[in-house]
């Protein structure tokens, strides 16, 4: 792990395509950044809607709950996962995102940073700020890392679609909406009834 406290950069050079975590650690930025394949993937300044942090909060709630005395831990964002390839040096992790909830179950993957390694499960809240380029990384990204099951949530239509690893590649589940119970295969006892968590969502 490098040690050297890293300069402060105020904006990172976006036509450079091959940043790295030590890289990300200079930068003091507005907006929220992702690095998928070392490249920068900018979110919007402004805050999420209230719809998107009622959901998240409503779901992070809900599974610390359910995720008390088991050995598995739930963290929400701002939270970076890294997701190294042959070593775990700052400069050599050309991936980091902030899920808006993930699941880690072995937990020497966690480090004061964040993870290190692949989430169990992951939770994205879709907004105004995902842009379809950023999900086919993200897609790409959490399959190729064996992240074994990938919720999105869909706010605005109250839907969720579910992506369970089998033999290293994703297989989505049917759309789910109001009237449907949710059972997740990584969280063995896991549920969410739909129409009652989307109930008082407005």
């Amino acid at each position: 792990m490098d040690t050297k406290k890293p300069d402060i950069v105020k904006e990172p050079d976006l036509s450079y395509g091959n940043h790295s975590y030590a890289d990300y650690l200079t930068w003091q930025m507005e907006e929220v950044v992702e690095l998928i394949r070392g490249k920068i993937f900018k979110k919007a300044a402004a805050a999420p809607k209230r719809i998107h942090q009622h959901i998240s909060a409503k779901l992070l709630t809900r599974l610390y709950v359910f995720l008390e005395n088991k050995p598995c831990q739930v963290y929400g964002a701002p939270f970076d996962v890294r997701f190294p390839k042959k070593s775990k040096e700052d400069k050599e992790i050309h991936d980091v995102v902030q899920p808006d909830i993930c699941v880690i179950c072995d937990l020497e993957k966690l480090d004061e940073r964040g993870c290190i390694g692949a989430p169990d499960l992951i939770v994205e809240i879709l907004s105004a700020g995902n842009s379809k380029v950023e999900l086919k990384y993200k897609f790409n990204l959490y399959e190729s890392n064996s992240v074994r099951e990938y919720w999105i949530i869909h706010p605005e239509t109250q839907d969720l679609l579910i992506y369970s690893l089998v033999n290293g590649k994703y297989v989505p589940s049917r759309l789910f909406t109001s009237g449907d119970v949710v059972k997740s295969k990584v969280l063995d006892g896991f549920t969410l009834d739909l129409e009652e968590f989307f109930g008082d969502i407005k």
